[in-house]
């Protein structure tokens, strides 16, 4: 692990459209130990309670939450709906919808203030770049075709949009984020220790991570840095084969042994056993930021042995 300080501290209320999932919760913590003033944007009221106030909203129509924004120092928009999940048509819909629709009525209700924050942070996927097998992708790689990159261009498109032209903009492709206490990763964790923690499939599909203190990290970055502009791929810079991804996995529990699993396997536990589809973890890709390269980013969690050895704990 290494040490990285922040240069600045965010001022002035931050706004946190979707705060109470994975990483809104992280972030939010984060903010509210800085000492910022924090407005969380959702549906349901935080489980957990702090310093920061909840307002709630549906993603969909501007509301008396809207007042919030007005003179607030940032927006992030993290809301959207899980993808794990089994992709019904149901389902795939309301990943679209979820993640168009907030990002629009964020739009429609900065249109309606005297004083529109002046960054808007948004989240973005980097699965936007589709699932080749082997090829390494960067902010200005093909984007690639499925439903995750059709959903990535509509939500950026989307944001487009919506944001308006005086705001600082910045978009956060996001790659696989690794936390000890939400997301995908304690399910993983979870069956690693029962001893299925081996290759899945060929193995040799990509796993683009970034530790969630990283995450975090970035977000305040993209608040504070007025040089951030344009879109980012949120990732750490040392991608790694599934094969290596669950080998440092074991390693980190002390698990010896993993067992594989053939790609029928996966298709059939993960969808009448985990409930989840099973391309998740089928598929992958290689992602680099060669933005943040060049802007000499530095990564608390550079490669995965470090953020196993850190999330295993």
């Amino acid at each position: 692990m290494k040490t990285t300080t922040e240069t600045k501290t965010p001022n002035g209320k931050i706004v946190i459209a979707g705060g109470t999932g994975f990483i809104g919760t992280n972030l939010v913590l984060h903010l509210a130990g800085l000492g910022c003033e924090v407005v969380v944007l959702s549906r349901n009221v935080p489980e957990t309670r702090g310093p920061w106030e909840h307002a709630k909203w549906d993603g969909r129509t501007v509301g008396d939450w809207a007042h919030h924004l007005e003179g607030a120092a940032a927006v992030v928009n993290l809301a959207g709906r899980t993808v794990d999940c089994i992709k019904t048509p149901d389902h795939c819909d309301e990943i679209l919808r979820s993640r168009v629709e907030a990002t629009l009525v964020l739009g429609k209700a900065v249109r309606g203030l005297k004083t529109p924050p002046p960054v808007w942070v948004q989240m973005a996927t980097a699965h936007i770049y589709g699932d080749p097998p082997e090829a390494v992708c960067e902010e200005d790689s093909a984007f690639g075709f499925g439903l995750a990159p059709i959903v990535g261009k509509a939500w950026e498109k989307a944001f487009a949009e919506a944001v308006l032209p005086e705001m600082r903009q910045v978009i956060l492709r996001t790659s696989f984020v690794l936390g000890a206490k939400g997301g995908a990763f304690p399910k993983m964790r979870m069956i690693a220790r029962c001893g299925l923690g081996g290759c899945v499939g060929h193995g040799r599909q990509g796993i683009s991570w970034l530790h969630i203190d990283d995450m975090t990290r970035l977000i305040v970055r993209a608040i504070v840095n007025d040089s951030m502009r344009g879109a980012y791929i949120a990732t750490a810079p040392k991608p790694v084969s599934q094969a290596e991804f669950m080998r440092e996995l074991r390693h980190g529990i002390g698990m010896p042994i993993g067992l594989p699993a053939t790609e029928l396997m996966v298709r059939f536990g993960a969808h009448w056993l985990l409930r989840t589809d099973p391309e998740l973890v089928l598929y992958g890709r290689y992602c680099v930021s060669r933005r943040l390269e060049e802007e000499g980013h530095e990564f608390a969690f550079e490669n995965i042995k470090d953020a196993m050895a850190d999330l295993c704990r």
